[in-house]
């Protein structure tokens, strides 16, 4: 086999020899070059976020290098250029003022456990293809799920977002139900629940109006009366119910539905009770907050998103199933390609995705970082945080909508959609201009300000500048 080389010019030297670097580094010994390429990456990485408070959270400019390859390859140092040039023109998360979505700071330990998931280059479809991370995606699984307090046996799967999962959990309880060639089936949300489900059921060939929105009430919480009534309507249709869902942790102001109260339900009718806490459901982990997830662990699913809160490397997600049976009877095929499983199914049977990055090696090593302490005291915080900003908000000039959680979203107390969405406009472009950026959702036809307080970095003298900057945005009117 011909190995490709490219040439790198690499000393201090004024006319360097260049130095031949494998495509593809040597199984035989330490790669010398592929070390001081990685090494160079870092460094430039660790500048790069090092230096994120020198700079706003978006870049000034967006200068990035041709996408298409050249004839030639490059060298290290043009390589190492054109990484600088992305890293330039890339949202900053470690910034202080990042604040306005779900994206906080990453861990420094799932930093480098992507590099070695990149590395080690496994898949989980197989158990051959990834031995050790597979057992370690399994067992990882079982944790959440005991610590969420599913029974013993319980266990999950990860997969590259909520969005997923989501949709696998609404798969694998179709199929659960004999409804797999049922298009009229329908799922049940809450009318503040995550735009997901509308993907799901488009993907899943559902009718139009298969997703069934509940509305709120004054604390964004599912209408508990309201879904009784629709799923009473929909017996009498003679319309299927493939799921209800329960969202932990809404996208605009962190609201939890009754999570107690739909499991009651769904146990009396007979319906599947899938939890989408991709937000939320990781406030479960902690003593302190386990208690806003009351009756989460007598769902049959849940989705959660330890990459919303917790720091850790995107993608991170799973699946959490109270019986994984139901994960192989519905995406089982056999693998005739691949070896038997020693013990379990393969990874690539219990979901959507085939091959599939051992992304489960960030979280666990994310994890192993922290320790019960740390993921304690980031949850904590990250309530705190929400809690310090909210108390400085003036209510008389805006309406605050805010749940249990780390999120928080308001406007001006009085006038139109159109004025809201003015006011949102400019006082978010002030803000950036101070180095703080928030969103700008659309939620029940009105434009908010969001913040969401994950960010590890930001203290409570940037909260009382948003806050002095909101509070002002609005007049009082007599």
């Amino acid at each position: 086999m011909i190995i490709p080389h490219l040439v790198f010019l690499v000393g201090p030297s004024k006319n360097p020899e260049p130095v031949a670097l494998s495509a593809f580094a040597s199984p035989d010994a330490l790669d010398p070059q592929l070390l001081q390429f990685l090494e160079g990456a870092s460094e430039r990485l660790c500048n790069w976020i090092g230096s994120a408070a020198e700079r706003g959270p978006l870049p000034a400019l967006r200068v990035l290098p041709d996408a298409a390859p050249q004839t030639h390859g490059r060298t290290m140092e043009q390589l190492l250029d054109d990484l600088q040039q992305v890293m330039d023109g890339a949202f900053q998360p470690s910034h202080p003022g990042a604040i306005a979505h779900l994206d906080p700071p990453p861990l420094s330990a799932s930093i480098a456990a992507d590099l070695i998931c990149a590395g080690l280059n496994n898949n989980l479809l197989a158990e051959e293809l990834s031995p050790s991370l597979s057992h370690l995606e399994r067992q990882l699984c079982a944790w959440f799920a005991e610590r969420i307090g599913f029974p013993a046996g319980s266990s999950g799967v990860a997969a590259s977002g909520g969005t997923l999962s989501n949709l696998i959990a609404l798969v694998a309880a179709r199929h659960h139900a004999g409804l797999d060639h049922t298009p009229d089936a329908v799922v049940v949300v809450s009318a503040d629940a995550h735009v997901s489900w509308h993907k799901a059921a488009r993907v899943m060939g559902l009718q139009n109006d298969a997703v069934r929105e509940i509305p709120v009430d004054g604390q964004g919480r599912i209408d508990l009366q309201q879904l009784e009534d629709e799923l009473t309507a929909l017996s009498r249709e003679g319309r299927p119910c493939i799921a209800v869902v329960a969202t932990a942790g809404t996208t605009v102001r962190g609201a939890i539905d009754p999570v107690s109260a739909l499991a009651d339900l769904c146990s009396r009718l007979g319906r599947w009770l899938h939890v989408d806490g991709a937000i939320g459901a990781v406030f479960a982990l902690s003593p302190t907050s386990t208690h806003l997830l009351d009756g989460i662990a007598r769902a049959d699913s849940i989705t959660v998103n330890p990459q919303k809160v917790l720091g850790i490397t995107k993608t991170s997600s799973l699946l959490l199933v109270r019986n994984p049976s139901v994960l192989a009877e519905a995406f089982s095929t056999g693998l005739p390609y691949m070896e038997p499983a020693l013990e379990h199914d393969h990874g690539g049977e219990l979901g959507l995705q085939g091959s599939r990055p051992a992304e489960v090696l960030k979280l666990w090593l994310g994890l192993r970082q922290l320790g019960e302490s740390g993921i304690e005291q980031v949850l904590s915080a990250a309530i705190a945080r929400r809690e310090y900003l909210q108390q400085q908000l003036d209510p008389n000039r805006l309406m605050i909508l805010s749940g249990p959680l780390h999120v928080l979203a308001c406007r001006p107390q009085r006038g139109q959609a159109q004025q809201h969405e003015s006011w949102s406009i400019e006082t978010r472009r002030l803000l950036l201009s101070q180095g703080i950026m928030v969103s700008r959702p659309l939620h029940q036809g009105r434009h908010h300000l969001k913040a969401v307080l994950g960010n590890p970095h930001t203290h409570d003298g940037l909260l009382d500048q948003l806050a002095s900057a909101l509070n002002q945005s609005v007049e009082v009117r007599p």
